[in-house]
């Protein structure tokens, strides 16, 4: 079942790529220049226009198929799970570094070692 809906859903995207590309540019991509004010009304819908229309709500309706189809057959445990391959463990928390690692470098002038207090 999920084959033949996928089979559909390709052709339904093909088809809709062809109207799409057959339709007639109506120039002023989004709507940047088009012009016409506010009293320019929509032309009436083209059958390709129509098409248009009817392939995509096909399309959505398969996509929704497809989706639901897929989430029936989704199992409760993990890929892994099924494959049997041991999880890794959890990464352990990283160790702060000494304070002495944090204080800047000595200046020229004094001893890279600090005093004794004996």
């Amino acid at each position: 079942m999920q084959n033949v809906v996928l089979i559909v859903h390709l052709l339904l995207a093909l088809a809709l790529i062809g109207v799409v590309l057959l339709q007639r540019s109506e120039g002023g991509g989004l709507g940047i220049g088009g012009g016409g004010g506010p009293q320019a009304s929509r032309p009436p819908l083209t059958g390709l226009a129509k098409m248009t229309w009817a392939l995509a709500a096909a399309f959505i309706a398969t996509s929704l198929t497809l989706t639901v189809i897929a989430a029936q057959q989704s199992a409760t445990t993990s890929v892994l799970d099924r494959l049997g391959v041991p999880s890794a463990p959890a990464p352990m928390a990283p160790s702060l570094p000494d304070a002495d690692g944090l204080l800047p470098p000595p200046a020229a002038d004094e001893p890279l070692t600090p005093p004794r207090a004996d």
